[in-house]
């Protein structure tokens, strides 16, 4: 039966002091020092982000990432480019609207909106509300059929000249991800960097958006045509099954966070060594976007020793602070 003592509770809250405030590095650390309901959580998960960041060049050491689409919808896409491009992370699990909204972000701009806007106006105009941001056909669906579809087209007369028998063997939505990111050469983009640094980028429901129906459109040309995703799982059941050390930050929920935890659990002693999550989501509901992080310790997914934390806020608001922290100028 677990107790506390008054020694237990030794360390003082302290008030900001902005005039000593230069950075977002300074801020996040009063952050720490000042607690407040929110902040500090936010302050801890910074110092074990950077821990693992610290370690993600160690053979071995598996830093995951995984976020839903509509980020990418948004400059909050910047945060995850960075961390590709650095390579912080080495194991990416997010949705088909992710690569919707890299493709089509390449090739043309989505637009400030407002969440109050009329969508039946909108609609009659030919734009589309994703919460705040408006993105017109011609930026979304138009331009990824146009680039897309040729694309395929090529990939398959690759795969079919390296392997005439059976040209989709192993090919799942890790392996279909670079060969995008092969033909995109915006250093904006995030398949870029997943191509150029070849990290496992797995869509575990990669049919769930444009680019899944434009495989489909594909397939009705090409009936021998496929995406094997039981290859992306053989990928990550290599990884967790050689990993010394397993670390990650899951930014709201859904298939993306638990594809993450879950993959965790065949571990040898069962579990991630730290754990970040970021959600909106409420627990009451019993939802696994909502489930916090102490609950996949029940599981075997999280080992009772991680450090983990939770931090309640919406991501386009915290990962630039944790961004400008963790990958700004020293």
């Amino acid at each position: 039966m677990s107790g506390y003592s008054r020694d237990d509770f030794d360390v003082p809250v302290e008030d900001y002091d902005f005039s000593s405030i230069s950075d977002v590095r300074t801020l996040i650390d009063q952050m720490g020092r000042a607690g407040g309901f929110t902040a500090s959580k936010l302050s801890r998960a910074r110092d074990i982000l950077r821990k693992a960041i610290s370690q993600s060049d160690v053979d071995g050491n598996l830093n995951w990432l995984s976020f839903p689409a509509c980020l990418c919808a948004t400059g909050t896409r910047g945060f995850f480019v960075e961390a590709l491009k650095r390579k912080s992370y080495n194991v990416v699990i997010t949705t088909c609207g992710t690569l919707d909204h890299d493709i089509a972000r390449t090739y043309r701009d989505y637009f400030h909106g407002d969440f109050s806007l009329d969508d039946i106006a909108l609609g009659r105009e030919g734009l589309n509300r994703l919460g705040n941001v408006v993105i017109p056909n011609e930026c979304y669906g138009e331009i990824l059929e146009r680039v897309l579809l040729p694309w395929l087209s090529e990939i398959e007369d690759e795969r079919k000249s390296k392997d005439g028998d059976n040209p989709w063997r192993g090919f799942g939505s890790v392996e279909l991800c670079w060969a995008i990111g092969d033909r995109i050469e915006d250093e904006n983009s995030l398949l870029h960097w997943v191509a150029k640094n070849r990290i496992p980028m797995v869509i575990p429901g990669i049919t769930d958006g444009s680019i899944g129906s434009q495989l489909f459109m594909h397939r009705q040309r090409s009936p021998d045509f496929m995406i094997d995703v039981l290859a992306d799982e053989q990928i990550l059941s290599d990884l967790i099954w050689t990993a010394n050390e397993s670390h990650g930050l899951m930014v709201g929920g859904g298939i993306s966070k638990h594809h993450v935890i879950w993959w965790n659990q065949f571990r040898e002693d069962s579990g991630m060594d730290s754990a970040v999550s970021i959600t909106t989501a409420p627990e009451y509901d019993g939802s696994l976007s909502g489930a916090r992080l102490k609950e996949a310790i029940s599981w075997g997914k999280i080992r009772p020793e991680a450090d983990q934390v939770v931090v309640e806020g919406e991501a386009s608001l915290i990962l630039p602070l944790l961004g400008s922290d963790l990958f700004g100028n020293e």
